[in-house]
């Protein structure tokens, strides 16, 4: 399996590196959307003229893949409404206007864990979601009833600029370890691996420390190769075992978890918190004072790049990274639970190449981690040859950008595979073998 060796090299322009995790200082409303994970949205139990605090229950998990949705702030509730997601999508929001007092609920204590089932309705009730940036419902993970084997917990931190996952693992190794103890306790799990790139010395030596304290925990290192942080590629490179097309990782006897997740578990197992806020990487080269920041979910992105500084006129915002980032239409759209960075770049930095004819060099294909064919996706799209899109490897591709990256002509390969995707998904009636 050796493809999965496969990537590229980024420059890790890691600037926020060092940074601690600053409180940004309390803000006049939030607007949290209902939707913030994979699934179904939850259902608003507020209304407009509702006193809220820090951590009250504002929305209740709606029924399969759902999350509830807390205040991350106190205040008042101001509006219950249809607001435009950063996908194009519609979706509802709750807006609260902040009494800057920042007041914790006064119902919020620590969970009590005894059993297997206890630990799982603690995990429903923190609102955690993947915070590497799928967003996954936690809990609904680890409702399994198959052998958990290998807990694997994803600090790659693959993509350039991010750092938030860096100061999790510096700063919170105390919660960490606190979940990684529950969770291997109530779900029987036998072995504990913490993947990381190696351009990370410090939280590699502060997990090992951690680690060392802990059984059946050990830390990787790994080669400082994008997109290490994939599921599928993590997986490989921490256990030997592959995840295949359509698969998950459970069916391998694996369940992967961000270090932030993890972190939060441990948060919520110790003082009940939910969560209400995440730290956020700033950075590009349109933002004054690059750093990570304390950000209560909800929070309007103006208001974070304010906070740092906006040295020059922003032509572009990204949630998350350059390579898999989101492009966010306008700086209202709010800090969402698995925003783990808000990325500002100016004209200088935020153009469309020119794109020229496909020259058939195979870079595409060389350095896509499972080696499928971006050029065979896109033959098969303009054909409307589902079979052959599903044969080309359409439903493999993670999004990850390596072929766009590398292509010399410039083509959009990651984007025409979205779509190749898409138009796969949207022809149930299709028989795709």
């Amino acid at each position: 399996m050796a493809f999965y060796l496969k990537g590229i090299k980024l420059p890790h322009r890691k600037h926020t590196a060092n940074s601690p995790a600053t409180p940004l200082p309390p803000v006049k409303s939030v607007t949290i959307p209902t939707s913030m994970h994979i699934g179904a949205p939850a259902n608003a139990i507020v209304k407009k003229g509702d006193e809220v605090c820090v951590g009250t229950l504002i929305a209740e998990a709606g029924a399969g893949l759902s999350s509830p949705v807390y205040s991350s702030v106190s205040g008042t509730v101001s509006s219950v409404g249809e607001i435009l997601l950063s996908n194009g999508s519609t979706g509802t929001a709750i807006t609260i206007e902040s009494d800057g007092k920042m007041t914790l609920d006064s119902d919020i204590t620590p969970p009590v864990i005894n059993s297997k089932e206890d630990c799982l309705n603690a995990l429903q009730k923190s609102g955690i979601v993947g915070l590497g940036g799928a967003g996954f419902p936690t809990a609904v993970k680890f409702k399994t009833d198959k052998v958990i084997e290998y807990l694997v917990i994803n600090g790659a931190e693959c993509e350039p600029y991010i750092t938030s996952d860096t100061v999790t693992m510096l700063l919170k190794a105390d919660m960490m370890a606190l979940a990684i103890e529950t969770l291997v306790k109530y779900f029987n799990i036998k072995n504990v691996i913490i993947g990381i790139e190696q351009n990370k010395p410090q939280a590699i030596a502060n997990m090992k420390k951690m680690a060392s304290a802990l059984e059946n925990t050990t830390v990787k290192v790994l080669p400082s190769i994008y997109p290490q942080g994939g599921e599928k590629v993590l997986v490989y490179h921490t256990t030997g075992r592959v995840i295949p097309e359509g698969g998950l990782p459970i069916d391998q006897g694996c369940i992967v978890c961000n270090c932030t997740t993890i972190a939060e578990i441990g948060k919520y197992l110790k003082t009940g918190i939910p969560l209400i806020d995440k730290v956020v990487t700033v950075d590009g080269d349109a933002i004054q004072s690059p750093k990570n920041v304390i950000v209560p979910i909800g929070t309007p992105i103006k208001d974070v790049f304010e906070f740092c500084g906006i040295k020059k006129e922003i032509a572009k915002v990204l949630y998350g990274g350059p390579m898999m980032g989101i492009s966010v239409p306008d700086m209202e759209k709010p800090v969402l639970k698995n925003t783990n960075a808000l990325l500002a770049f100016s004209k200088k930095e935020n153009f469309i190449p020119k794109t020229t004819a496909c020259i058939r060099c195979g870079a595409c294909v060389n350095h896509c981690p499972f080696g499928i064919s971006p050029v065979a996706i896109l033959k098969s799209y303009k054909e409307n040859d589902y079979l052959g899109m599903k044969k080309a490897g359409a439903l493999l591709c993670m999004e990850c950008g390596c072929c766009s990256y590398v292509c010399p002509a410039k083509i959009p390969n990651v984007q025409n595979n979205k779509l190749a995707k898409l138009a796969l998904r949207d022809e149930p009636k299709k028989e795709v073998k």
